[in-house]
């Protein structure tokens, strides 16, 4: 049993409590304090120069107008900061045969794609900079351009550097593929194209760049979710002693995994600050977001499904083609969507035989990387998509179909035919409770009378794998400096409070109340006396930060487990002054109480002012610890999976292709939860995102790779009246690899929402000749469909 398994009454649980944030009042009156409000002295700012063609050899670069201009303080080139700067390679050494070219923070002789940003201009103001970037002349003789992935698989590589196109290739057989196939009654195969999109998060990517060349010492204010790795990036890449890079990540207005990654500008700008000894500062405004943001998705797949004439799944085939841009991103790669998309095909059902073939492929368009729910919506909608073909194919009712087939919650734990180790899921409990919630006989009731009136109207279920909390082996053995684990520094102060400083990061997800959660419940203290600290290299233990939803299954263990060392320590000092044993006491409501009765002896706050200011009262040779540091990292199960099932009812307007989504249901099953209230909050944002991709969102590009709707007057984003209610219900399987028990659910509402979306729409047009296996399901895609245009 889990540790905290009925233990939810205790006083001062704060453990499955739905609890504020504490700072949401702050954020809500507008005093949030992010990288764009921030104002040094001495302070520049800096403006770039973008290639206008997506691919090409430059031929000459004129600035002498552009160092004239009033108020420019320097231009630089790519020798400019090629001088100070070591070259980065997006590859993983796990990766067999992966490969990318090497990166500079400006391009040395091609572009490579429509955006690249090709000068540096350094001013006053970043107006005076945006000035002096019209005045640069840059010479590009224009090359081919590789847009579509399928054609740049055979064609010329797009760089004289490599071989191909091939970035990374894959192929996983677990055997028995071909026999199953060729016995099977009943063989389902579509293929589907993802479309391009990108985070749009509500602060862009922002740094200010400052270096003392008095200590060879850079502070970087930085909008991201990692500062220990750009620690290590800006360390290494310019030479700077680890120790003299402080990476300060202050109120981060959102990333969703496009703050993770290292960019040219950002790059740039600390090389800029290192060459003139003062502090640059660049936020990128939104139509540059559209064209060096990294991009999600981006993937053509054809897959198909052997199933018997009982409707049971015997075998899977899938081949993935992910495009990913000019190169692959650093130091996560471009490789990790692709590998997580065909290792996660078919996770919820029970088949053992399975091939799948990966290609990524370079492109002349900005790169795609690692973005919420990284692979898994597409593995998803690719698996239920076919299922649900298979289930119109036998005629039989999509939750029937997948009972047949669901992996028994009672056969864990057991290792998928993609070679995934799953330790305890939750498959039949889910869609049982997805059944109930959604009151799915009388909406098929419903959903046939108004058929009879032309109204159509479709329900689409789906149901999802995600993978959480990634231990050492996810980016460690590729050589990657991102720790798997994180570290803690608990104290208590002199007046009985609570101080932490911890390595997971905030991003507006509501990581530090969680962490105060899991202190005040260990600890028997008021929430309101903890204080937590987050995204500082110099005031916090060096950690793997907040991505992969790791923030509470291993940042909220390493809280954990440093606070009982603390409390251990407080008791100990407790029972010398009251002349106790330290188990024969215990903490409750900010007191020291006898473990049996309750009763309460002294205040925790009088134990601290004994312990900090009276201690030649305690016995001699005692050194009173109210500070504890404490490292954790995953050991077990390679990650922590979680599960769940979501229901979606939609419904398609015949004559126009719009779709009106009229209620979402999720059911996510996240091991222990820390605060209900949070869990919702980020089903509900995530399930916003998938919704968004599956009608809204899309990076659209021409033939000649220029990004044609590169603001948010031409690219959707799903706006709050467009949104339907939002049913979400919990199931708990706690991991057993930690004392929490917690995984993660931050990415679970994007993993499915799709897949849902798009078995809703294709069971509205059941009857009418017309399936969709593109996303994002505008009007004009659904009305082809049909055959109406």
């Amino acid at each position: 049993m889990n540790a905290f398994a009925g233990s939810f009454d205790r006083p001062n649980s704060y453990i499955g409590r739905s609890v504020s944030r504490p700072n949401a009042k702050r954020l809500l009156e507008g005093k949030g304090r992010y990288v764009t409000d921030l104002v040094l002295p001495r302070m520049l700012h800096a403006a770039f120069v973008r290639s206008p063609y997506a691919h090409g050899r430059i031929t000459g670069i004129e600035i002498a107008d552009a160092v004239a201009h009033p108020g420019v303080r320097a231009v630089y080139t790519a020798k400019d900061l090629a001088a100070i700067c070591t070259p980065w390679t997006g590859t993983l050494d796990h990766f067999q045969k992966m490969k990318s070219l090497p990166q500079l923070p400006l391009p040395l002789t091609d572009v490579l794609w429509s955006g690249q940003p090709v000068v540096l201009i350094v001013a006053d103001s970043r107006a005076i900079a945006e000035d002096a970037a019209e005045l640069v002349m840059i010479d590009i003789d224009e090359k081919p351009v590789l847009a579509d992935p399928i054609e740049a698989m055979s064609a010329a590589p797009l760089s004289d550097d490599i071989d191909d196109n091939i970035c990374f290739s894959s192929r996983l057989d677990s055997g028995g593929v071909d026999d199953a196939f060729s016995t099977a009654p009943h063989r389902l195969e579509q293929s589907f194209i993802f479309g391009r999109h990108t985070a749009v998060t509500l602060e862009p990517r922002a740094i200010v760049a400052d270096y003392d060349r008095s200590e060879n010492r850079l502070t970087a204010h930085h909008a991201t979710q990692t500062p220990y790795q750009f620690q290590d990036v800006y360390s290494r890449h310019y030479g700077i002693p680890e120790a003299n890079v402080r990476v300060i990540a202050p109120d981060i207005g959102g990333s969703f995994g496009m703050k993770l990654h290292v960019y040219h500008e950002e790059m740039a700008v600390v090389g800029a600050s290192i060459l003139l000894g003062r502090p640059v500062k660049y936020v990128a405004d939104r139509m540059e977001s559209f064209v060096s943001d990294i991009h999600a998705r981006d993937h053509r797949i054809t897959a198909r499904l052997a199933v018997g004439r009982d409707g049971r799944i015997s075998a899977m085939e899938v081949d993935d083609v992910t495009a990913i841009g000019a190169f692959s991103s650093y130091p996560r790669t471009s490789a990790v969507e692709g590998n997580q998309v065909i290792r996660l095909m078919g996770a919820p059902y029970d088949f053992s035989s399975y091939r799948a073939n990966l290609s990524v492929v370079f492109q002349n368009k900005v790169q795609t990387s690692q973005y919420r729910a990284v692979g898994h919506p597409i593995a998803c909608a690719v698996t239920e998509c076919l299922v649900d073909a298979a289930a119109r194919e036998l005629a039989l009712d999509p939750f029937e179909i997948r009972a047949r087939n669901l992996i028994p919650d009672d056969s864990y734990p057991r290792r998928s035919p993609t070679g995934y180790q799953f330790e305890q899921l939750s498959h039949e409990v889910c869609l049982a409770r997805l059944r109930s919630m959604m009151n799915y006989e009388a909406l098929r009731a419903e959903q046939a009378e108004l058929r009879k009136n032309g109204i159509l109207r479709g329900i689409g279920i789906a149901l999802f794998v995600e993978i959480t909390n990634p231990g050492p082996a996810f980016y460690g053995v590729g050589g990657a400096r991102i720790s798997a684990q994180d570290g803690a520094i608990v104290k208590l102060t002199p007046s009985g409070e609570v101080h932490c400083s911890i390595s997971v990061t905030e991003q507006g997800q509501g990581t530090e109340t969680i962490i105060g959660q899991i202190i005040a419940d260990q600890l028997g203290i008021d929430r309101d006396k903890v204080r937590v600290m987050t995204g500082d290299t110099d005031t916090t233990p060096h950690g793997g930060a907040t991505w992969a939803c790791r923030g509470a299954g291993i940042g909220g263990e390493t809280a954990l487990q440093a606070t009982r060392k603390l409390k251990a320590n407080v008791l100990g000092i407790a029972a010398l002054i009251l002349q106790a044993q330290p188990g024969e006491l215990d903490i409750s409501n900010d007191w020291i109480v006898e473990a049996t009765t309750g009763q309460r002896r002294m205040s925790v706050a009088e134990v601290a002012r004994i312990a900090f200011f009276r201690s030649d009262t305690l016995p001699p040779g005692t050194h009173a610890q109210l500070s504890v540091v404490h490292h954790y990292a995953p050991q077990g199960y390679p990650f922590a999976f979680t599960n769940g099932a979501q229901g979606c009812l939609v419904e398609v307007d015949e004559e126009t292709g719009f779709v009106k989504i009229l209620k979402h249901w999720v059911v996510e099953d996240c091991g222990r939860i820390i605060n209900p209230l949070l869990v919702d909050e980020q089903v509900r944002g995530g399930v916003v995102q998938g919704l968004g991709a599956a009608f809204f969102e899309e990076c659209l590009y021409d033939s000649a790779g220029q990004l044609t709707n590169g603001s948010l007057a031409d690219y959707l984003v799903p706006m709050a009246c467009e949104m339907p209610d939002i049913e979400i219900s919990h199931v708990e399987t706690p991991t057993r690899d930690t004392e929490l028990g917690a995984k993660g659910c931050g990415e679970a509402g994007t993993a499915a929402a799709s897949a849902a979306a798009m078995n809703a729409v294709n069971d509205a047009l059941a009857g009418h000749g017309a399936v969709l296996t593109q996303i994002p399901m505008t009007p004009a895609r659904i009305l082809r469909a049909l055959g109406t245009i």
